[in-house]
């Protein structure tokens, strides 16, 4: 099993293009299934969790064509052959689950398997299953997967979500652009990338508004045709790697950044002391710190706009190396801190008190073997990793490749030093 060994203390000093963003591109190319033409994407991040989801497609039916190394992904869903998702398959990676409300849309049934367990928290889809229902869905679980039908096809809904839940705001607006009449959707998620998806399927002729709200109005449609839809840039990579430079120190510039999406990180940042140029006309974010310590800053996550649960980790090792007490709570996930026991073996000083977290920052860290646990917290044992002295070896990676594209070639071109040791190296 593949491992990083990184080798701390050297400052970052370069540019960084940020790629495309995994959360909006895995609904994206679901988003094929709702056409018998064409969609072409571009920027395309090609990660383990984006490939995943081509082979289940294939599966399906879809002709995928995205040869390795290209950012441009081809998929032509003109005939389903199938209308089963496989436990094989989509318990690999949660967001596969979204297939089901597309191919009930598209075919009138589905049967998809529930997803599997989460390391970060329960998760569960009672949302997604909620409005699929309230469209006229007919669902039954039995043997672990979701049987679906809407024989007379579905219908619009006025669907109030118990909580601002980004998955099951985007199943629903997939779903609802086939559906007959209005859908409404309030206490939406406000993400990003739900107003990219919005835009993708408004391109294919959908009639969506208020993505980006806490309310979105869809008024269904009888057919979306192909259409060509470039990926948004990745904020939540585009914030690792902020951090890691504000935690090495050095000067960083961040290419084709989602600047307007990052406003509760920068902000954060700031006023941690790191110095952040943001240019939103550039698309840039320059991250600059030259060797004073950073002041400990708390901050709790929210729902964007708020600042974002995918940073929290990288955030926790960012304050452990700041000078004095900052608290972190997670109020998105449960079980979101198992990433703490691993910085505390590289020297970080973390009291976990359910929630919340406690960070009193050392003046530094030191090097040493430590696990990934989740994709989240195996980036944030690379950014201290980057800050500690000595050498950290971050086992399980694999966690990484699911949502890092070329994370170690990024950072070794601004002077860090990491090195991918494969299983025969031990």
């Amino acid at each position: 099993m593949d491992r990083l060994n990184i080798i701390g203390g050297a400052e970052l000093n370069g540019r960084i293009p940020v790629s495309g963003a995994k959360n909006s591109a895995l609904k994206l190319m679901v988003a094929c299934l709702l056409t018998d033409e064409p969609i072409t994407l571009t920027n395309m991040p090609s990660l383990a969790d984006t490939r995943f989801l081509a082979q289940l497609l294939e599966t399906l039916g879809v002709e995928v064509y995205w040869p390795k190394g290209e950012s441009t992904c081809h998929l032509n869903a003109a005939e389903l052959k199938s209308t089963i998702a496989p436990y094989e398959q989509v318990r690999k990676m949660r967001a596969s689950f979204n297939v089901l409300g597309p191919l009930i849309a598209r075919s009138g049934h589905a049967t998809v398997s529930l997803p599997g367990g989460c390391a970060i928290g329960a998760r569960p889809v009672d949302l997604h299953l909620q409005a699929l229902e309230a469209m006229g869905a007919d669902l039954k679980v039995e043997q672990g997967y979701v049987k679906a039908a809407a024989i007379r096809g579905l219908k619009g809904a006025h669907i109030v979500f118990a909580m601002p839940s980004v998955g099951a705001t985007e199943h629903a607006m997939l779903t609802a652009t086939l559906a007959s009449g209005e859908t409404i959707l309030e206490n939406a998620a406000r993400e990003p990338e739900i107003e990219d998806l919005a835009d993708c399927l408004n391109k294919m002729g959908a009639k969506i508004t208020g993505a980006g709200t806490s309310t979105i109005r869809i008024q269904g449609v009888e057919k979306l045709h192909g259409t060509t839809h470039a990926v948004m840039p990745d904020r939540i990579e585009a914030g690792t790697y902020a951090m890691a430079a504000a935690a090495a120190g050095g000067d960083v510039t961040l290419d084709g950044c989602p600047v307007e999406a990052l406003g509760a990180m920068i902000a954060k940042l700031r006023e941690a002391g790191v110095t952040v140029d943001a240019d939103e006309a550039a698309s840039t974010l320059r991250i600059r710190r030259n060797g004073t310590r950073l002041k400990a800053v708390s901050v709790s996550t929210q729902p964007h706009p708020g600042f974002p649960t995918d940073l929290q980790a990288q955030f926790m090792a960012l304050m452990s190396v700041a000078d004095g007490t900052s608290i972190i709570r997670e109020t998105i996930f449960e079980n979101r801190f198992m990433h703490a026991p691993e910085l505390q073996r590289l020297g970080a000083n973390i009291l976990v008190r359910g929630q919340e977290a406690v960070v009193k920052g050392v003046p530094h860290l030191t090097g040493a073997p430590v696990m990934a646990t989740d994709l989240r917290a195996s980036v944030s044992l690379v950014i201290a990793g980057l800050a500690a002295e000595g050498e950290t070896v971050v086992n399980r990676i694999y966690h990484l490749d699911r949502g890092f594209e070329r994370l170690e070639a990024k950072l070794n071109a601004c002077g860090a030093n990491i090195k991918r040791l494969s299983g025969e190296d031990e």
